[in-house]
């Protein structure tokens, strides 16, 4: 069993920077996926950011160019930095991760965590 940790959500203004991050318990050297998804009140959750197992970097369009993903294989740790926030990207933000094992994938969520961007 995979725990993921994120860590560094809270209030910002508008215009302002964070950087997420997320700590899972095992190697991500061969994580099939890994990314982040939020979920704002009354809506779904949406991917915001994915590296896949071909090492690309998917945005959704609402952050590209302000949001950057990253990942540190010797600590087992993703982060997005979040550049030029708005108040539309308040949500709970989530990490996640998929392997697969013989065949089989095993999809991981972390606990979330809020970021709150507003004046």
């Amino acid at each position: 069993q995979v725990q993921l940790v994120e860590s560094g959500g809270g209030l910002v203004q508008p215009g302002g920077s964070l950087r997420l991050s997320c700590a899972a318990s095992g190697s991500i050297f061969n994580v099939n996926a890994i990314g982040w998804y939020r979920q704002a009140p009354g809506k779904q959750r949406e991917l915001v950011a994915a590296i896949t197992s071909a090492l690309a970097t998917n945005y959704a369009d609402s952050v590209k160019g302000r949001f950057t993903m990253s990942r540190d294989n010797a600590k087992n740790t993703v982060y997005l930095q979040m550049n030029s926030l708005k108040p539309e990207d308040t949500a709970v933000y989530y990490c996640y991760a998929q392997w697969i094992t013989f065949r089989t994938a095993y999809d991981y969520w972390g606990q979330g965590t809020q970021v709150t961007v507003s004046s």
